[in-house]
């Protein structure tokens, strides 16, 4: 008689009549950690592309100038095994950009609009530099900053700027050469401010009593000296007029001198208070060439390169100081005679 073996190990059995049946233990657990092991896998996908391309903001500073201008300076941590990087710009107006890895050699890169690709080198932290054109607008006397930031940053006022509204209280405000700093939070800011006109008055030097008398003595001896020579003067004109008529020559005023003389590069100043001091060096030598000079002069005289030199026209022209006519295939920088103060 052979003993019969049953397994014990079977989670199944079949019953005499033909039917498998099958055990239903650890189905409702394997059910439950399939969608857990599942989500797992969909997590890591996904964050892996974050990881490769990760980036912090070590720093941001932002400069705004006297002609509406903003400048950018930021120090950003990337992947270093990334050979590129895409930096998100903060408008679409950018000039002068400029990003330099932790080495200190100069990246190259490729502005699509708003993004900037950038080669890292291998950089694990890459500074850049540049100027924007999109955070400030103008209506009447009132400039308006406005800037939703990513990250804490601070922000240099321009020269003679007075705030006359903000969206939100600063972290810090402080006063560097003349000139207002903020430490702003993250998120949206808005900055209402105007320049100030020049208080002429403010640096009069103050002439003691005894200096003030000195000066009295100077003028009286100098006048009488002066009375002496103009009638003794007098006395000769007359003399010859009854002997011959006097004949006065007067040399033709060209039309440079009279355009010297009517333009006062001291009232433009004080139209303009925002203007920069390069703009206004600019201004004087205009002024000193009779009111009008070329484009190619003015890159002579500054040594500037063409772009540089015409956006700097561009920003007079823009302030209303200057206009541009075309001569001879050339640029021609005017003064304007008409300039009136905004109101």
């Amino acid at each position: 008689m052979n003993p019969e073996i049953v397994p014990i190990h079977r989670g199944w059995s079949i019953r005499e009549d033909g039917m498998l049946f099958v055990r239903t233990e650890g189905i409702l657990e394997t059910m439950v950690k399939a969608p857990l092991i599942l989500a797992g896998l969909i997590i890591v996908t996904v964050v892996m592309p974050f990881q490769t391309s990760f980036s912090s903001t070590r720093n941001l500073e932002l400069i705004i100038y006297s002609d509406g201008s903003t400048h950018v300076s930021t120090q950003i941590d990337v992947d270093p095994l990334e050979p590129d990087f895409e930096l998100n710009l903060f408008g679409k107006s950018i000039d002068n950009f400029v990003a330099v890895g932790d080495a200190g050699f100069l990246l190259s890169e490729e502005i699509v609009e708003d993004k900037a690709i950038i080669d890292t080198l291998g950089s694990s932290s890459i500074t850049i530099n540049y100027d924007i054109h999109d955070l400030i607008s103008k209506e009447g006397r009132v400039w308006t900053f406005s800037f939703d930031s990513p990250s804490n940053y601070t922000l240099l006022m321009p020269k003679n700027s007075v705030i006359v509204g903000m969206s939100g209280l600063p972290d810090n405000m402080e006063l560097v050469d003349e000139q207002t700093k903020l430490d702003l939070s993250a998120g949206l800011s808005e900055i209402n401010y105007i320049f100030a006109p020049i208080n002429l008055t403010t640096h009069k030097p103050t002439i003691s009593s005894e200096s003030s008398l000195n000066y009295v003595n100077a003028a009286v001896i100098g006048g009488s000296i002066i009375a002496a020579i103009t009638g003794i003067i007098l006395i000769l004109k007359r003399k010859q007029s009854k002997s011959s008529p006097l004949i006065i020559q007067t040399k033709p005023i060209s039309e440079k001198q009279i355009e010297t003389k009517s333009i006062d590069t001291e009232t433009i100043f004080n139209f303009r208070p925002e203007m920069r001091e390069d703009d206004k060096k600019i201004v004087k030598f205009i002024s000193d060439n009779g009111g009008q000079v070329l484009e190619s002069e003015l890159r002579k005289k500054f040594l500037q390169p063409r772009t540089t030199m015409w956006r700097a026209v561009k920003r007079l022209e823009r302030l209303g100081v200057i206009e541009i006519d075309k001569k001879d295939l050339q640029n021609l920088v005017k003064l304007k005679k008409d300039l009136e103060e905004e109101k």
